[in-house]
């Protein structure tokens, strides 16, 4: 007797389990390689489907700035003081918490600088591309 585990699965195979059939306007029933051979798409259909732009809105990309690094980092400076307290020991004062805080800081502003510069450059190549193919 199978578990309910196995029925629900079995169940599942079953309803997802279906065979695609193909009519002629006769209303015949055709293999799949017919139907094919019969039914090709035109040219301009599958160009015409590229053409149109996406519905989806792409993100906008500011070109990098420092001030919003430094923002950003103002975000971040009290949850890495957070993390440094409780990584530090013991015998770590809160002077040399802090210490260890801003010289987190002092890397991760220029890193978060460089990776705001990367997606900037990447998106103005994308920005690049897209336009020969909206001229065309």
């Amino acid at each position: 007797m199978p578990s309910k585990k196995q029925q629900r699965r079995r169940a599942k195979e079953r309803r997802h389990e279906w065979e695609e059939v193909y009519v002629d306007a006769d209303g015949r029933e055709l293999d799949a390689e017919e139907a094919e051979a019969i039914v090709k798409p035109a040219k301009g259909t599958a160009r015409a489907a590229k053409a149109q732009p996406s519905r989806r809105s792409a993100r906008t990309v500011e070109p990098p700035s420092w001030r919003r690094t430094l923002k950003r980092g103002a975000l971040f400076f009290p949850l890495m003081l957070l993390v440094v307290f409780f990584v530090n020991t013991e015998d770590a004062s809160t002077t040399q918490s802090i210490i260890s805080t801003v010289t987190l800081m002092a890397f991760f502003l220029p890193f978060s600088y460089f990776m705001d510069s990367l997606v900037w450059r990447a998106y103005l190549r994308r920005q690049a591309k897209a336009e020969p193919a909206k001229k065309s």
